[in-house]
Parts: structure tokens; sequence; C-alpha cells
């Protein structure tokens, strides 16, 4: 890393200023893919306005000496009640990106999800990660690889499968259109210039070649290269995905299972009467969907729905260990970080994702300390309260 960069980095103390290293060291199409969403983006301008209205009442004259952040799920338990969820293209940004997050979901004990669109194989993160992994699955149309992916996670020894759902059709993603961003990147003066000024970056890319989407290779046609597998992702891995697939998946796969992208009561309903261990609250990083609601806004109506039958997690929005105590708060079980942890890679690799990490542990004990909440359990009982502009959706639903 650059003098300046290194500097900067060592000098980051949120995530909003791991944020502007990434945004200095990468070529501003990497920068973008990361940073932006779909279409005016107000879908994540939302996700971060919904936890700016929430507050948490502080309670003091509690013994806060000593506290715990350890959280159970499905029977394992996690020294902390978030992990690092599914973002595709990671290597893009730092060479072996992927690995360096699980390896820093290692050194926390908290879990990692690769992605289908990671571009290192399901086989090799659950080599670096053999008890903290699991796989992501955007569900291929075709049968065949989609049953085979499944079977891969198995035989790599997954801890749990997330099934994303919430890809129906490609997303208008307007800052990715203006760069012109595809794989391979394709060549251009402008491309050529952005390379130019950050010397770090090609280098490293000219050093480890351009990343490929490995997870995909097995089902495209032998010795694909990233522009045939990018084709099969655009027209495999984009479509409804429905029940009867859930079902197809339930029946073979016997460790957790969870479906990424719900963000409506009907549908969390529905998990549960599917047999599903877990849902992911998720409006996709506000990346698919510009009007769909912030996940906060949705939890507590769906946690009133379906009361302790399923396991709920939510992502999207999350930049701040408060913002985590706030989502346990409203009654998710656990919370799952994208571009956090992007953010940090982006800007240095496994120790980015790992200061990532370390930043929203130290806010969240902070917080926890702050409200005179020794244990995660206890945040069930805080005192939440909404501005006057964000009603109580568990409230106006009539729950």
């Amino acid at each position: 890393m650059a003098g300046g960069d290194g500097m900067r980095f060592s000098r980051a103390q949120n995530i909003a200023d791991l944020r502007l290293v990434a945004r200095r060291r990468l070529p501003r199409v990497v920068f973008d893919y990361i940073d932006g969403a779909v279409e005016d983006e107000r879908g994540l301008a939302h996700n971060r306005a919904a936890f700016d209205r929430i507050r948490i009442v502080p309670r003091y004259l509690v013994d806060i000496g000593t506290r715990d952040l350890s959280t159970t799920l499905f029977g394992r338990r996690y020294a902390l009640p978030f992990g690092i969820g599914p973002t595709g293209l990671a290597n893009l940004a730092w060479p072996n990106a992927d690995s360096a997050m699980a390896r820093a979901a290692v050194a926390a004990d908290i879990p990692y999800v690769l992605s289908t669109a990671g571009t290192t194989s399901i086989e090799t993160i659950m080599e670096v990660a053999p008890e903290h992994g699991w796989f992501q699955l955007y569900m291929p149309k075709e049968q065949k690889a989609r049953e085979d992916l499944v079977r891969r996670a198995d035989a790599a020894g997954a801890h749990a499968l997330m099934v994303t759902v919430d890809v129906p059709a490609s997303s208008k993603r307007e800052r990715d259109l203006r760069n012109g961003f595809m794989l391979p990147l394709k060549p251009s003066l402008s491309l050529a210039l952005d390379g130019a000024t950050h010397p770090g970056w090609s280098l490293k890319l000219a050093r480890h070649g351009m990343p490929n989407f490995e997870n995909l290779k097995p089902y495209s046609t032998p010795g694909a290269k990233v522009a045939t597998l990018a084709g099969y992702i655009s027209s495999q891995l984009t479509g409804a995905v429905t029940w009867e697939m859930i079902d197809g998946i339930r029946k073979t796969w016997k460790r957790p299972l969870l479906i990424k992208g719900i963000q409506s009561v009907e549908d969390a309903k529905l998990a549960v009467e599917h047999g599903v261990d877990g849902i992911v609250i998720s409006n996709h990083g506000g990346r698919q969907l510009d009007a769909a609601p912030a996940p906060i806004e949705v939890l507590p109506a769906i946690r009133a729905a379906v009361g302790g039958k399923i396991m709920l997690a939510l992502d999207s929005g999350v930049r701040r260990g408060a913002d985590i105590a706030k989502a346990l708060a409203l009654g998710a079980d656990y919370v799952f970080i994208g571009r956090a942890t992007f953010y940090g890679v982006g800007a240095a690799g496994l120790a980015g994702a790992t200061k990532a990490v370390d930043i929203l542990h130290d806010e969240l004990d902070r917080c926890l300390a702050q409200i005179g909440c020794p244990t995660v359990e206890g945040l069930k009982t805080v005192d939440v309260r909404f501005d006057t502009a964000f009603a109580d959706p568990a409230a106006a639903a009539g729950a």
C-alpha cells in the first residue's frame, strides 16, 4: 500500500474511513461496482436513513464490567452476533479477497458466507474456514447445475446454505452502465488512465491476473474465460426462484437452510411452512429494487408474524456497531455485513477485512456498555424508540 493510503488506513476509525481509503486505492470502475446500487440509489440511502431514525434508550446503574457478545446460531456458539455476508467479485478489489475475508472470519470466530459469484471456489474457502464457512446459492436455471452446486457445498462441509431469491431479473445499476463495467474489464482510454493513477491495484491485477467465477467453471464450456462465465451468470442466475425449488433443496440439504432476500410478512410465513431454518431480511443492499423498504423497517412485523419458529437475520445498510444492536433489539437473531468488509478488503486486503470486523466489534461492545446491556440476549428487552417520521412497523401492521 502506498505511503499516503497506508497512513490513511492506519488512521481509519470507522467503516466510512475504510470506504474512503478503498475509494482512493481502487479504480473508479471497481469502486463503483462495490459502492453503487440500482437506479437513483434511493434505496441505498434509505437503508441508512432507516437505521438513523432508531433510538435506544440507555439504562444506567447496571454492572457492565463484563460483557458477552457471543451468540448461538443453529446450535453453534459464535463470538459475535454478526458475520460476513456474501459479496461477488471480491478478488477484483484485492487478490484472494474471498480467502482474506474468510480468514478474518476465522480469527473473529464468526461465519463467512461465500457467494456463488465469488471468485474463489467453494472447496478452497471451506479449506480456509472449515469451521466457519457457509455458502450462498444463486439458483441456476439448469437443474443439474443447481443440484451440483448444492452437492459440492455439502461435500466441502459448508455449515449452512443461504439461497438468494431476490434476483428475478437483472437490475439497472447505472454507475456500472456508465462505467461500462463488465468482466473482463474492457480496455479503454478511461480505464487505462484510471489504472495508471491507481498503480498499486494495477500491479496486483497484472501479477495475479483477472479473477474468474471459479464456482461456475464446471457448468460452462471447458476452459471458459471470464467473459463466457459472466454471460452464464447473466443467462442462468437471474430468474424467478420458486417454492418448489426450495422444497427440492430442502429434501437433499440436511444442514441449516436459509432464504436471503425476504422482505414481506407473507413470504416469511411461507418460509416457515416450507421448512426453512432461517431467513435473511435483505434488499440486496439497495442493488435490486430501488423502491424496496429498508430491511430494518420490516423486521419487527416479520418477527411478530413468525415468532420464534424461524431464525431471522438481517443485512443491508449496516455501517456501525449500534446498527447491529438496533437490529438485534428489534427482533433479529443475527446480522450480516457486506459492504463494510468489502470496503475493508478493498482498502488493504486481509488487514482491511480484519479491521472492518474489529471496528464493528468495538463499536458494538461500546454500545452495549453505554445502554447498560452486558449481553446480546439482553438486547431483546431494551427500550427502542422511533422518530415520528418512522412509525413502528409492527404496530402499524397491528402486530
